[in-house]
């Protein structure tokens, strides 16, 4: 059952929306681009704090952040300094069905919460404009989801994401603060491990 009409005007969940099958095949996609380009802890750009999450990207650029550059899109991993792996094609196939928005996105987050990961409330503004959606996929771990108005200290509210769940933020909520409460360990076997990953496609331009 979705949920569009609990939700802010432009925020759209998708329960379930991939099946156990298609989360393993997407897992194996994200697995190589990991390999190509592996994960990283960004640190805040003021404070240099490392995120309690790790992260990498997939596509033609690549969101980071650090003390010395702040916020940004670059082409390259800051580690490596090679390009980004390839969009694998399922992630482009999702974007088409459910985007809603004629041009492909350019890149795509991956962030990976271990059992301890949040995600404080934050607006995604890093993007030229603010046109296309931002659409997230989940897969592993549940999490407890908030999100709110598109100005600090608005109204919030809070769901659980499953593995397989997508949520998009478009329209009036492109840019509403949202963010990750809390992990939910062990309510999902799909990485061996635990934790769970998050998939973040956007334009950029």
């Amino acid at each position: 059952m979705q949920r569009k009409s609990v939700l802010p005007v432009g925020v759209q969940h998708f329960p379930g929306h991939l099946k156990p099958g298609e989360q393993k095949k997407l897992l194996a996609e994200i697995r190589n681009a990991i390999s190509i380009a592996p994960l990283f802890t960004p640190t805040m750009p003021r404070t240099g704090k490392p995120l309690s999450v790790r992260m990498s990207n997939c596509g033609e650029l690549g969101w980071v952040c650090d003390k010395q550059g702040g916020y940004r899109y670059q082409k390259h991993h800051p580690d490596t300094g090679k390009p980004w792996p390839p969009m694998p094609q399922m992630l482009l196939d999702i974007w088409q069905e459910i985007s809603n928005f004629p041009h492909p996105p350019q890149a795509c987050l991956i962030n990976f919460y271990n059992q301890a990961a949040k995600m404080g409330l934050h607006q995604d503004k890093d993007e030229q404009n603010f046109d296309a959606p931002v659409l997230s996929i989940s897969l592993g771990d549940s999490c407890l989801f908030r999100v709110g108005a598109t100005t600090r200290g608005g109204r919030t509210m809070s769901f659980k994401l499953h593995s397989g769940d997508v949520v998009i933020l478009g329209g009036e909520s492109r840019l509403a603060f949202h963010g990750v409460d809390r992990i939910y360990p062990g309510t999902s076997m799909l990485l061996k491990n635990g934790g769970r990953l998050n998939l973040t496609m956007r334009r950029v331009g």
